[in-house]
């Protein structure tokens, strides 16, 4: 017999295909992978991966992200970005882990911090420096 009225709690994947290209703001509460180009803001609880034909012109909210393509604006993850070695980021960082292949270009400013409320919140904690014991 079937079974109705249930929830299906897979997660959601977004793709945006080479050859497409969007214009305006996205938000979402699954994950997002772009091949396209996206002219705009993104913002997202889940995953953002830019693959390598992959352009967005704007800021990217995530909670992790994987580049390997080129984002021009800020990006702010709250646990890990991961920028592969053919990665463009013309922009800031704002994250809380940063891996970064040999090969990747970044031009900006980067800031870490150790909570993962980087991600859609807009708050970021950093660690107090230690005061010299007396």
């Amino acid at each position: 017999m079937a079974k109705f009225n249930e929830t299906d709690n897979t997660p959601t994947i977004n793709l945006i295909s080479t050859g497409t290209d969007i214009t305006g703001d996205i938000k979402s509460n699954g994950d997002i992978r772009i091949d396209g180009s996206l002219t705009g803001n993104l913002n997202t609880k889940g995953k953002v991966v830019i693959g390598p034909t992959g352009k967005v012109k704007g800021e990217v909210i995530c909670k992790n992200s994987e580049v390997a393509g080129i984002i021009e604006g800020k990006i702010s993850v709250g646990q890990l970005l991961n920028l592969k070695a053919s990665s463009k980021i013309y922009g800031d960082i704002v994250t809380s882990k940063l891996s970064i292949e040999p090969g990747a270009v970044f031009s900006g400013n980067c800031k870490m911090s150790e909570t993962e409320n980087n991600g859609g919140t807009g708050i970021i904690r950093e660690k107090e420096p230690e005061k010299p014991a007396k």
